[in-house]
């Protein structure tokens, strides 16, 4: 039998920024689930706090799999040395849009942002570049963003 080509596994990145918002690890557990079922890689690219509180969230890795440092990622990406088929940035203040920006200009991925927060109007407003937004007032409660979410199927497209 001739050699068969190994059918190509399609990935995502989770871009998390700063936790402050508590909805943030939360949704980021359940998108991380929700991609697995649909047969895509997870990867997190988070600051040190952010990988933290999910690694200590799902200690027996049931949902997260590979967690690199966010710069790191950035460095790969723009580097050409690594891409993913889709991206998800948290975005609950303007770093988080600048993230989202930076991403849609290095990576070939189909950009998701996902606004949340107490000012989630005031920064998806601030994206004027090609990406889908998904935004929700979430704050405590990660029900609105799940809904919200789950309403654009985004491991669907």
């Amino acid at each position: 039998m001739a050699d068969e080509p190994t059918a190509k596994t399609s990935t995502a990145l989770l871009v998390l920024g700063c936790p402050q918002v508590p909805v943030q690890t939360g949704i980021a557990l359940y998108l991380i689930n929700r991609l697995k079922k649909a047969g895509l890689t997870p990867v997190v690219a988070g600051n040190k706090a952010a990988n933290t509180l999910l690694v200590v969230s799902d200690p027996d890795r049931h949902y997260v799999g590979e967690v690199i440092d966010l710069d790191r990622a950035v460095g790969l990406i723009s580097d050409k040395k690594r891409d993913f088929d889709r991206c998800f940035v948290f975005v609950h203040n303007d770093a988080g849009v600048t993230y989202a920006a930076t991403m849609g200009a290095i990576s070939g991925a189909k950009l998701y942002a996902l606004v949340y927060g107490e000012h989630f109007e005031e920064q998806a407003k601030k994206i004027d570049f090609p990406c889908t937004v998904i935004a929700a007032k979430a704050v405590h409660n990660p029900l609105p963003l799940k809904k919200a979410i789950d309403e654009v199927a985004p491991w669907a497209a």
